[in-house]
């Protein structure tokens, strides 16, 4: 069952109607039980949480979350010693930019003060 169609039912049942007909269900159908609608409602946030989460990883560079092959680290230290940006490698190398940072900084080529981004993982944005 494809999301939408699954939020389109959670929706109705939610609206205590009948995801078929639309008709509202009988006021004694088990929809109606509180604990019932808090079930749908959790489906349907998490439903929602599912195509945002999907939504954001396609918005991010093919390479996250993948490890550096000796190849990249090869590339990333030549370009960088060349003259490209962080920020040129990050597009090249298909990685956020902190990424690019963490790697040269680990390999010695910057230091914490001289990366533009720090600290761990805090989130989307």
């Amino acid at each position: 069952m494809q999301t939408a169609s699954a939020k389109k039912i959670l929706g109705s049942l939610i609206e205590g109607c009948d995801p078929q007909s639309g008709e509202p269900l009988p006021a004694e159908c088990v929809v109606h039980r509180s604990e019932v609608l808090r079930a749908f409602i959790a489906g349907a946030t998490a439903i929602g949480q599912l195509e945002a989460r999907a939504q954001r990883r396609s918005q991010l560079p093919d390479n996250v979350g993948k490890a550096w092959t000796t190849d990249e680290e090869a590339r990333l230290v030549a370009a960088f010693k060349h003259g490209d940006s962080p920020s040129v490698l990050a597009q090249t190398l298909g990685r956020t930019l902190r990424a690019i940072e963490a790697r040269l900084q680990k390999l010695g080529l910057i230091t914490e003060a001289e990366r533009t981004t720090h600290g761990g993982f805090i989130g989307w944005g």
